[in-house]
């Protein structure tokens, strides 16, 4: 286990890496620093001065160099637009993300799966076929329009629900969560269901179609010629074996929800990671635009991790076939 663990993380290196790169080249070449930091009014011995502080006098390779160095320690500088530590913004706007990220994911987990397996063992029934339709919304429908039709239907026309922001929330330590308040509680609700529901969608119909072609696989005929009974073969040995390609459609999809939830914090103006991140495009604030790229490669990357690791212990076919190998 220790030794797939090291592999996998060795092989994680040279991506980041390639990452750190990108996000260099952005910082050295995107924009002017020195003239968003200074504004108008300067001399060139401040001029001067900014650029030997930020080591822009370097030699590229001393500059990246150093720049490893402070990713590494989660320093990347200050932003531009707002002449802060980078990180420290980070740190504030992260929790919101993460939470609004993991509600998602577990919304569309919880309700996904059983309604894939609902339509696996009972495809003609009206529910299912009413499930299947709904998907084929769910998937078509781009997520900013999701997010804009449910602010209309529960925000205007019924006053149910906030239409934007976090609402109240409680520190906790550097962690701010809204789960402790009742505003903080509604104000997620409608964010949470427009992130996952492209999500809940793919997931209905992946466990659906695993469902279907492990119900027509011999080891299940034979645990029914067994005597079996349906809870049995389907939920200890049916489900059971679909669980490999949803862990993985479940895993990537967490890096893409936390990845991608920029279109629904700006849809519900979110005070999140991907809210930052479209304010600082539209600033050229070029610190914040590469730290959010290289915390989420590290996102991505520590999630294929845990993926693989989950297929180590979910597959016994993968630790047999390792273990063949160390014993060749």
């Amino acid at each position: 286990m220790l030794a797939f663990v090291i592999s996998r993380i060795l092989q994680a290196i040279p991506v980041m890496l390639a990452v750190a790169l990108i996000s260099f080249a952005m910082f050295a070449y995107v924009g002017d620093p020195v003239s968003i930091m200074l504004g108008q009014d300067f001399t060139e011995a401040q001029r001067t001065q900014l650029i030997h502080d930020l080591g822009l006098d370097q030699s590229f390779l001393m500059q990246f160099a150093t720049f490893i160095g402070n990713a590494v320690q989660g320093n990347f500088g200050l932003s531009y637009r707002l002449s802060r530590p980078v990180a420290e913004l980070i740190a504030e706007r992260a929790p919101a993300t993460l939470e609004l990220a993991f509600c998602a994911a577990a919304l569309a987990m919880l309700i996904g799966v059983p309604m894939g397996v609902y339509t696996g063992l009972y495809r003609n029934s009206w529910l299912s076929r009413a499930f299947l339709t709904f998907s084929l919304v769910g998937v078509s429908l781009p997520t900013f329009l999701i997010g804009i039709l449910l602010i209309l239907i529960f925000s205007v026309w019924l006053g149910w629900l906030p239409s934007f922001g976090r609402g109240e929330v409680v520190q906790l330590g550097w962690w701010s969560t809204g789960f402790l308040t009742w505003s903080g509680i509604k104000a997620l609700i409608l964010p949470s269901v427009t992130l996952g529901m492209f999500q809940l969608t793919l997931i209905m119909r992946l466990v659906r179609a695993e469902m279907l072609e492990v119900l027509r696989t011999d080891y299940i005929k034979f645990a029914r010629a067994r005597g079996l009974g349906n809870r049995a073969v389907h939920f200890g040995h049916a489900l059971k074996n679909t669980l490999v390609p949803v862990i993985t459609i479940a895993g990537l999809q967490l890096g893409g929800i936390i990845a991608f939830a920029i279109v629904t914090e700006t849809v519900f103006q979110w005070p999140g990671m991907g809210l930052l991140f479209i304010q600082s495009v539209s600033a050229a604030d070029i610190p914040v635009m590469a730290a959010y790229l290289m915390l989420i490669a590290l996102i991505f990357v520590t999630i294929n991790l845990v993926v693989d690791l989950l297929y180590y212990l979910v597959d016994p076919r993968l630790r047999i076939g390792r273990g063949a190998a160390g014993g060749h």
